[in-house]
């Protein structure tokens, strides 16, 4: 089977030959415009960032470097799993809810680099942003042109969490490992799609959305073509959930209970997945009793998340897009404890940001000073509000 009969989603024009090889030099351009412009508006986060943490006496590459998880995977980095934390509520936080694919990371630059680990944190999570802008990119002109794939990777950078995306946290590795994988099922590439999807599944718990998402494909592949496929596909669709699936049993194996030990290790962290009622029950006490900002803040987030979703689907997006950002929103829904972490945990759901970017794109196009304002205004948001979040706020991110 040829490549060009796995597409999934098909280039927003095709072109013949030549055509294709002149069109090649200028896709890479787009790209690194894509990128340029991710790196520019997180650099400028950054430095409001700084100025906010110097007025409040504080540090800013400790704030970035060494903040709430990246303290986790400092340790596992330093001195290997086996850790508890102390509590009552609900019980031990183990390190063993921590994937092990950024300690690995870390422990690989600070061995070739002499920077500390949480230097090395911050130069794997930005290397990580920009792999990840650029298939974001690159997922976005495949659908709907290289105006899109800018304005979505331009819009992901100034999302009002995007402050995570310039942190030593796991997200930024994790979208890039989604987006490139995403991009490989859109072009039919199984192999690289299914062992994306295998490095995604190692780098968060939320992982396997992309796994899921791969599953999903090859499914639907398999069906419309009445089982008559390619050995690539069966091989990506074996690969795919072998990241997520083999640490969840080696935690499951260490705690002597190979297919529930890891999710018990989730539960003492008081995280676990109950339809939504824990968080039902948390909006209805911030209802009554308040709360700080925080927690509305990331209430707004999610339901306009749930709204871009909503849209995703009546725009028909292709099935691997629909099927990871709806697995990354139902685990956001779904899922009780740390409720102010929830609109972190769908910073790589970047297809929710579709409908958003075709629109800026048309915008741009028609009404440019309109456009640069409504940039504007994100960025003043994003930048705002990220400064708090990491030098005022004092709640997990």
């Amino acid at each position: 089977m040829t490549q060009a009969s796995t597409t999934l989603a098909p280039p927003v024009a095709a072109r013949k030959p030549a055509q294709r090889d002149r069109a090649r030099p200028s896709l890479a351009r787009a790209g690194g415009v894509a990128v340029g412009l991710f790196l520019g508006v997180r650099l400028t986060g950054v430095a409001v960032l700084a100025l906010v943490a110097h007025i409040a006496g504080r540090h800013p590459l400790h704030l970035l470097g060494r903040s709430w998880d990246s303290v986790w995977y400092l340790g596992i980095a330093a001195h290997g799993y086996g850790h508890d934390l102390p509590s009552h509520d609900p019980g031990p936080h183990s390190d063993l809810a921590f994937f092990p694919l950024y300690p690995a990371l870390l422990r690989a630059v600070t061995a070739l680099v002499p920077v500390s680990g949480g230097v090395a944190g911050l130069l794997i999570s930005w290397a990580g942003a920009a792999v990840a802008a650029a298939g974001i990119h690159a997922a976005g002109s495949r659908l709907h042109g290289r105006a899109t794939g800018v304005a979505l990777v331009l819009v992901w950078g100034l999302l009002p969490h995007a402050v995570v995306l310039s942190m030593a946290y796991t997200e930024p590795v994790l979208t890039a490992f989604a987006a490139w994988s995403l991009y490989a099922v859109l072009a039919g590439n199984w192999v690289w799609a299914g062992a994306l999807a295998a490095g995604a599944g190692l780098a968060r718990p939320n992982g396997f959305a992309v796994a899921a998402a791969v599953l999903a494909a090859a499914g639907a592949e398999v069906w419309r073509r009445r089982g008559r496929v390619s050995h690539r596909l069966w091989t990506g669709a074996a690969l795919a959930p072998l990241g997520w699936t083999g640490y969840v049993l080696w935690v499951g194996r260490r705690k002597g209970d190979l297919f529930g030990g890891y999710f018990e290790v989730q539960r003492l962290w008081g995280s676990t997945f109950d339809f939504g009622h824990g968080s039902l029950q948390f909006v209805r006490a911030m209802l009554l009793h308040g709360s700080p900002f925080v927690f509305p803040m990331a209430l707004v987030l999610v339901a306009a998340a749930t709204v871009l979703y909503a849209l995703l689907l009546l725009d028909r997006a292709p099935l691997p897009l629909l099927v990871f950002s709806g697995v990354l929103l139902l685990v956001a829904l779904g899922g009780s404890g740390f409720f102010e972490s929830k609109p972190r945990f769908l910073l790589p759901a970047f297809p929710l940001l579709l409908p958003l970017a075709r629109g800026l794109a048309r915008t741009a196009r028609a009404r440019p000073w309109h456009a640069t304002v409504l940039v504007a205004a994100l960025a003043g948001l994003s930048y705002v509000y990220g400064a708090y979040l990491v030098v005022y706020a004092q709640a997990p991110l």
